[in-house]
């Protein structure tokens, strides 16, 4: 399995690029949100993504996806197909495609050369994708939120998405005799704890206390940290000294 973190930004001489937008890519053909997904790569590239599935309404993880359809459009029968929850799809048909923000291309995906299809995920139901096996799960933020464990069969990557201290998630996680690694958030540093409660993320103090929830000996990589306080909070997670910790890193592909 090959895993990319859709990269969006690009580094300044001396410095690390920041998250600021949410993509992850799986196999060049299966992507788990859009922030930056509309940026990566070449329309070519773009066009060989057949499935989306997007966590949840925020806009750092919806961001490009309309950039992304326009540019993966190739004017034929088969197109991408955008998967989520029933709130999910309701934001990208009333707040996305409106004829206001974009144009809607749910109505203009009616005739023979549609733009998208619109699938329903529910926590819980696996279904299989591009030759993968996705299972959501749902996670504790402010909106309804899904995480995904990824599996072929030798490999199993859970991206936990957006999420405040949580626990069918790790049920799910220990549950997979493959998981390889864990995609979980670190939002804040320790000394905005109050603003992580009050927006469901975590800080380095929660993400340790997740990660001792994990039974699994995977690898655990850190993402979605505040651009603001990148330093701040990498040097808290460092301190933890947790054996399996790794940063996440803008670009990389990451291959088990």
């Amino acid at each position: 399995m090959k895993v990319t973190i859709v990269p969006s930004s690009i580094a300044s001489a001396g410095e690390e690029p920041s998250q600021y937008l949410i993509s992850y890519l799986f196999n060049d053909t299966l992507a788990i949100d859009a922030g930056s997904l509309g940026l990566y790569g070449t329309p070519h590239a773009q066009a060989q993504i057949q499935h989306v599935l997007i966590s949840h309404t925020h806009i750092d993880h919806t961001a490009t996806l309309p950039i992304f359809i326009e540019n993966a459009y190739e004017g034929k029968a088969d197109c991408v197909t955008v998967h989520g929850s029933d709130a999910v799809l309701e934001s990208l048909r009333h707040d996305m495609f409106n004829d206001r923000t974009w144009p809607d291309f749910v109505a203009l995906s009616q005739g023979a050369a549609p733009f998208l299809k619109l699938a329903r995920l529910e926590a819980g139901q696996t279904v299989e994708l591009a030759g993968l096996r996705i299972t959501p799960v749902a996670v504790n933020h402010v909106v309804p939120t899904l995480g995904f464990l990824v599996e072929d069969e030798s490999v199993a990557v859970l991206i936990a998405s957006d999420t405040g201290p949580t626990e069918e998630l790790w049920r799910l996680a220990n549950g997979s005799s493959k998981l390889k690694a864990v995609f979980l958030e670190a939002a804040f540093p320790n000394e905005l704890a109050e603003l992580a409660s009050i927006s469901k993320h975590l800080t380095p103090s929660l993400f340790g206390a997740e990660v001792r929830k994990l039974t699994r000996d995977a690898t655990v990589v850190a993402v979605h940290i505040k651009a603001r306080f990148r330093t701040a909070v990498l040097e808290e997670l460092r301190a933890l000294e947790l054996p399996n910790l790794e940063i996440g890193v803008q670009g990389k592909v990451y291959t088990w």
